[in-house]
């Protein structure tokens, strides 16, 4: 029986005419429902997919429930496949519908056609509804028992979902145990595969409350299922093979023997045509060989022929992932990928975000050899219509002159682009000339030759004008304009915006003061004047600064604003080793196209436990609670943002470097010095301490300068030594909230850091951290989170004064092995960090075997 005409002719499927139009679709469901006519499918269909449009939408066709079900009495395949989905949508938002759909769906699952078996077993396990689960074992048990291998593969995931509906309900079923025999058993790849997936899932979730979980997850890894599973991987589907390797890579050989089959076994998969097979294999043969130094540098060899085949072949998108995972490889190895630089040579109907991964790249391999092709090649750049990227190139550029020795020709090339006659190409190559003259103070009478033409009118970009005045103070004594182009800056004083302009014009005219007094003394006056009145609380605390210093002492002054440098060596790293290596940790996953470690960008739904690093293990925030220890607040993943980012290993550089000193340019310093002196010698400051000086001192500057400031009082005479401080005492019941110590440790600057030695006696006790956080509260420093695994433990602690809600924070870092402990202590009163220090110090070499 066909519905009527009208609703044929309606307008469009996917919007209701009107608010009888469910009550209508209600009814000719009804009237199809027992309908054996021919062409009473078709009807069904037409019906069902406005059902389904309008529940797309948002229309409430809860109503039409029961037709629904009746309806689908059919053995059209796709009639059920429109029923299962609607039942399952609003099977999850009404429980009690739920119930209309068992009796069918159990009928379904013991149908003839496996499809429909599968079908129904689907959607009976994605109900979701806690109190059917009852319903469900019975169904899946028989589909894991299956002749149909698709209705196996379907019962399999069944066991997953009702692992995540009711845990104890799968468990007690023995599920589990039946997976794996067909893991191990079944003829079938995706059913192998599934079953996989599932257990790995099901058993890393027990694992925390179960040592029989624990126990089979670690078969998992066990050379013998390891093996097998290899020895079919040829079998799998990509997914499938995906899934495995990402297992293997977990794998922990027993000897280089083990090593060698594996990649043996795994030599063909680097040149399937699947990238996602090829980077998974990629990562396994990396982390097998990690301890193998020229292994580890071989593998780097072959694996640098597929990369670089899968980069020139695909989509972008593809191109773009699989460049990023060899970003990763040229940072850590960069002169296995020398040779192959053309490689990543730019095309000109590439994405903006492949290019600008590929200049990354060729900065990264540039050395001795190839230096002149890379630079070349990236000067063609710099004329590109992309200014983002002829920007990258000309940074690229820079980047490869700060790293390289010979760099004759490379300043020649950014010394071209100051005379190009584009603003943002002349913005550029202001800030990597500047960066280029502190690493090679050498060049600067090429370099200086070039910057003194260029007008500070035409540049108008924040870091390049400032780079530019850099220069002129630097630089002054060389540049014969420099102090009438500071003055005319500091003129248009009200009209620069950036303080990070009218931060570096206050430093420059000082340095330009100390090397050309009489040409500066006026311009000086007016850029502390301006400065002083600034809004800004950072320039206006520089001025005053200044100021309060050349009303101090003059040679005081000036070596503070400008003593001898010694050239910059190497320029700061902006991403830590450990964050590089975490990186390298998650390969072939987004971390790595990302450029940072998962955490970073993974919310806690996701994230699972925190780790601190593979090396410390799995660290959980909130440790379990001994006898008479106060258990530690439990902090969900996404509250840790901070603990995350503060267990980067901070990389501290000393002073280096590179043989060639840098004393400022050359000029005469005595002479520069006796004419400053000479311009303030009205000052009468040569004795600070001089009481009866100050406030003449203090005059003579202001007239000088022009300020009109009112002079400081009189110093008052030498007080007496103050008392010694009272002891540091602690709050014994401090109380401190994680997200409170969250908030506090993103806010504080670390105040203190040291490594010191624990005793034996110490070491050995840590084989049980609850002992040591017990111990630790006993001296009234509480734990907030703890974690790790010998020999690496890692401990964030508390404490509050006595007599005030004055915080310290406190991050440990014990190394069993050396016998190491490292603390980083924030405070809310850094005066008293030490005497803090001096307390946790002695607490944790009390600490022993009780």
């Amino acid at each position: 029986m066909a519905p009527p005409a009208q609703s044929q002719r309606s307008a469009s499927p996917s919007q209701p005419s009107g608010k009888g139009e469910v009550s209508d679709l209600k009814s000719q469901l009804r009237q199809l429902a027992g309908s054996r006519a021919p062409g009473v499918d078709d009807s069904k269909r037409e019906l069902f997919k406005k059902v389904i449009s309008y529940m797309t939408i948002g229309v409430d066709v809860s109503s039409v429930f029961g037709e629904m079900v009746m309806c689908s009495a059919t053995s059209d395949i796709v009639l059920k496949k429109m029923c299962y989905l609607y039942v399952g949508n609003y099977a999850k938002v009404n429980p009690d519908l739920a119930l209309l759909t068992i009796n069918f769906l159990q009928r379904d699952c013991k149908d003839e056609d496996p499809i429909i078996r599968g079908l129904a077993l689907r959607s009976l396990c994605s109900l979701r509804v806690t109190n059917l689960v009852e319903y469900l074992v019975g169904p899946l048990g028989s589909g894991l028992k299956d002749n149909n291998s698709y209705v196996r593969m379907v019962a399999v995931m069944g066991v997953l979902k009702l692992y995540h509906i009711s845990a104890s309900t799968c468990i007690d079923a023995d599920f589990p145990l039946t997976l794996k025999h067909l893991m191990l058993n079944d003829p079938d790849t995706q059913v192998v595969a599934n079953c996989l997936s599932a257990l790995q899932e099901i058993w890393s979730s027990e694992a925390s409350t179960s040592e029989e979980a624990s126990r089979e997850r670690e078969a998992l890894l066990s050379k013998p299922i390891v093996y097998h599973l290899l020895n079919r991987i040829k079998e799998f589907s990509e997914w499938a093979q995906c899934l495995l390797l990402e297992l293997v890579a977990k794998y922990v050989p027993s000897d280089s023997n083990d090593i060698f089959d594996i990649m043996n076994l795994l030599e063909d998969r680097l040149q399937h045509a699947n990238g996602a097979v090829v980077l998974a294999t990629v990562k396994v043969f990396l982390h097998l060989t990690l301890s193998m130094t020229d292994v580890h540098q071989q593998v780097y060899e072959r694996i640098k022929a597929p990369l670089l085949t899968l980069v020139s072949s695909g989509s972008p998108e593809q191109s773009y992932a699989v460049l990023s995972h060899l970003h990763l490889l040229v940072m850590r190895a960069p002169f296995i990928f020398a040779s192959d630089y053309k490689h990543f040579y730019c095309q000109y109907n590439e994405p903006s975000y492949v290019k600008k991964l590929k200049l990354e790249m060729l900065t990264a391999v540039a050395n001795e050899s190839n230096t002149y092709e890379i630079v070349t090649e990236l000067c063609e750049y710099a004329a590109n219509v992309d200014i983002t990227i002829a920007r990258e190139s000309i940074r690229a550029v820079g980047k490869i002159a700060l790293q390289q020795y010979d760099v004759n020709a490379i300043v020649d090339r950014l010394l071209q682009f100051l005379e190009m006659e584009k603003d943002y190409v002349t913005a550029e190559a202001l800030v990597l000339v500047k960066d280029l003259l502190r690493k090679y103070p050498q060049w600067s009478h090429d370099c200086i030759a070039v910057v003194g033409s260029i007008s500070t009118q035409n540049v108008q970009e924040p870091k390049a004008k400032a780079a530019l005045i850099w220069m002129l103070g630097e630089y002054s004594q060389d540049m014969h304009d420099a102090p009438y182009i500071l003055e005319s800056l500091i003129e248009n004083w009200d009209e620069e915006h950036s303080a990070e302009v009218r931060l570096q014009l206050l430093t420059a005219v000082m340095k330009c003061f100390f090397k050309r007094p009489p040409e500066t003394q006026n311009a000086l006056g007016a850029a502390l004047a301006a400065g002083l009145a600034d809004f800004h609380q950072d320039v206006h605390d520089r001025a005053l600064f200044y100021y309060r210093l050349l009303q101090y002492n003059v040679s005081v002054a000036e070596n503070v604003v400008n003593p001898p440098k010694q050239a910059v060596s190497v320029f700061a790293d902006t991403q830590s080793s450990e964050i590089k290596d975490r990186i390298f940790d998650e390969f072939n996953s987004l971390s790595v196209v990302y450029q940072k470690p998962s955490y970073m960008f993974t919310d806690k739904e996701h994230r699972g436990p925190f780790e601190f690093s593979d090396e410390l293990g799995n660290v959980s925030i909130g440790a379990e609670s001994a006898d008479n220890v106060v258990p530690a607040n439990r902090v969900e993943a996404n509250d840790k943002d901070l603990l995350l980012s503060t267990s980067e290993k901070e990389e501290s550089r000393g002073p280096t470097h590179n043989g060639s000193a840098y004393s400022a340019p050359l000029y005469d310093s005595s002479s520069a010095s006796i004419s400053a002196a000479n311009s303030l010698s009205e000052l009468a400051i040569s004795n600070p301490t001089s009481a009866g000086n100050a406030s003449s001192s203090s005059l003579a500057i202001d007239d000088l300068l022009g300020l009109g400031l009112p002079a400081t009082p009189a110093a008052a005479p030498s007080p007496a030594p103050a008392p010694l401080p009272p002891p540091l005492k602690l709050n014994p019941k401090a109380v401190l909230d994680p997200g409170t110590f969250q908030q506090k440790w993103r806010q504080l600057g670390i105040s203190f850091s040291q490594e010191f030695s624990m005793s034996p006696q110490g070491v050995a006790a840590l084989t049980t951290p609850q002992a040591l956080l017990k111990h630790m509260q006993g001296h009234s420093i509480h734990c907030i989170a703890s974690g790790g695994q010998s020999p690496n433990f890692k401990f964030f602690f508390f404490a509050q004064k006595a007599e005030e809600s004055s915080n310290y924070l406190v991050e440990c870092v014990i190394n069993t092995s050396s016998a190491k402990a490292q603390i980083k202590i924030k405070a809310d009163d850094q005066s008293t960090s030490q005497a803090f220090s001096d307390i946790f110090q002695s607490a944790l070499s009390k600490f022993t075997v009780s």
